[in-house]
């Protein structure tokens, strides 16, 4: 954790923004501080390694944006984002990831993040969108906007069932159909009945690109 930095002020007079970075990598948090740094408006104040420290920091800092990286050890970014915004002064949570499918963003935006980086993202876009966010507004990628544009002119899919979905879960375990059958106590013949059900429903003919689309479209969420 680094040392709070004073607050600073804009040439306009007006208080710079206070952030903190959130990211496991060190050499990660090292970059995002050095793309901020040549920013008057923007000072960051902290830095924290995993999701835990950061919630421990915000509420000590109270700084007015949190940059959130969302896989990270002891407490990810989503369930970071979670506390923080439920916590007694919330700082505005902007994602910042490498990750774009529809899960991760959509449980990013359901915690309450503002918005929703890429961590390709240009210093320019990088300080427009910790001001923007700073405000209350919605920040997202152009990627991401996209993919939640294609997801609304999508035709709604088949619902999987929950038997489907146990199935289904049991597969991205790696389980073949005889395990998944003894962890759900169901024949493999019947597991094998329900696999077929899902690809038809996903429009797949195996189990990995299965369960590749379902992770995209959020019906499965690895932890």
């Amino acid at each position: 954790m680094s040392p709070p930095a004073s607050a600073g002020t804009s040439p306009g007079g007006r208080s710079a923004v206070r952030v903190v970075v959130v990211d496991d990598h060190a050499v990660m948090r090292a970059g995002v501080v050095a793309l901020l740094a040549p920013e008057p408006s923007i000072t960051v104040v902290g830095e924290a390694g995993d999701g835990r420290e950061a919630v421990s920091l915000i509420e000590s800092l109270r700084p007015d944006v949190a940059l959130m990286d969302l896989r990270m050890p002891v407490l990810d970014g989503v369930s970071a984002t979670e506390r923080v915004v439920a916590g007694p002064a919330p700082a505005r949570v902007l994602i910042l990831t490498t990750y774009d499918t529809d899960a991760e963003i959509e449980r990013a935006v359901e915690a309450g993040a503002v918005g929703y980086l890429l961590k390709d993202a240009t210093r320019e876009q990088l300080a427009d969108a910790v001001h923007a966010a700073s405000r209350g507004e919605t920040v997202l990628a152009p990627r991401v906007a996209e993919r939640l544009v294609a997801r609304l002119r999508r035709p709604p899919a088949a619902a999987l069932t929950p038997r489907e979905l146990d199935v289904l879960n049991g597969a991205a375990d790696g389980l073949s159909n005889a395990a998944i059958g003894e962890r759900l106590h169901i024949a493999e013949a019947t597991v094998k009945t329900h696999l077929l059900r899902v690809f038809a429903k996903l429009d797949v003919s195996d189990r990995t690109h299965a369960v590749v689309v379902a992770l995209d479209r959020g019906l499965l969420v690895r932890r």
